[in-house]
């Protein structure tokens, strides 16, 4: 399915265009919430309404697709009205279900060689700053990459009593952020391989990498969390209040 709820589209400076996927048709049970978590409250909005409108300033983007459950009771409801087109594509059971099949939308309206930003719908408060700076710095790389932060923490790997193994060198080491940035056809080609090598895919750059291909690491800034417990409510509200003022 395919619902079209705003008509207006922005214009790219090339001939290769940019869109955005926001996969959202998870039900986030570790919040223990009563709704799937990006329904949930941040000042006046919903998570999913500040991470759309996030993308939808962003100038070089052509138009979001956002991936749905056919159960989801919530969307309807909600009155979203950006300045590029938005899509609707049908959630899978898993993320990586999900991104395919609004990848199987998008690939109605947009090139194989375009770039596509999948983006968690738990990210409201990812700076336009960074996203820029992926942007601009991907651009003329054949594979692509993502958002992400240098490990500064010790690290350390136990067995399944919680007993320490070993303290792991961190150089190296990054928190994988969104947006993820790839070609429309390559990113869709690898998830279809991946799925169907029942890989375990943890988010698009490893479907990416268990193609054989190489994406790059683009420093962006730590206040870009995914909330995922109720905790993080009250970390993204004080981001989102510090970065309005």
């Amino acid at each position: 399915m395919t619902t079209i709820r705003s008509m207006k589209m922005s214009e790219c400076e090339t001939t290769v265009r940019c869109w955005a996927i926001v996969p959202a048709a998870g039900g986030g049970k570790r919040m223990g919430a009563n709704i799937p978590k990006q329904y949930l409250k941040l000042h006046d909005k919903t998570i999913i309404e500040h991470s759309l409108q996030r993308l939808a300033a962003q100038p070089e983007l052509s138009g979001i697709v956002v991936a749905i459950s056919d159960a989801d009771e919530q969307w309807p409801e909600l009155e979203i009205n950006l300045d590029i087109p938005l899509h609707v594509a049908p959630g899978g059971e898993e993320r990586c279900h999900s991104v395919l099949n609004a990848l199987n939308t998008l690939a109605e309206f947009a090139a194989d060689d375009d770039w596509v930003l999948v983006h968690d719908a738990a990210r409201p408060c990812v700076r336009n700053a960074d996203i820029s700076k992926l942007i601009s710095s991907l651009a003329g790389h054949p594979v692509g990459g993502l958002l992400g932060l240098p490990v500064s923490d010790t690290v350390k790997r136990s067995n399944a009593q919680h007993v320490i193994e070993e303290t792991v060198e961190r150089e190296g080491l990054w928190r994988a952020l969104t947006p993820q940035m790839f070609r429309v056809g390559a990113l869709k080609k690898a998830l279809e391989n991946a799925i169907a090598d029942n890989y375990l895919v943890t988010d698009d750059a490893s479907a990416m990498e268990h193609s054989g291909q190489m994406p790059v690491m683009v420093e962006g800034h730590g206040d870009n969390i995914k909330v995922t417990h109720r905790a993080d409510l009250k970390m993204a509200e004080f981001y989102l209040q510090l970065q309005e003022s």
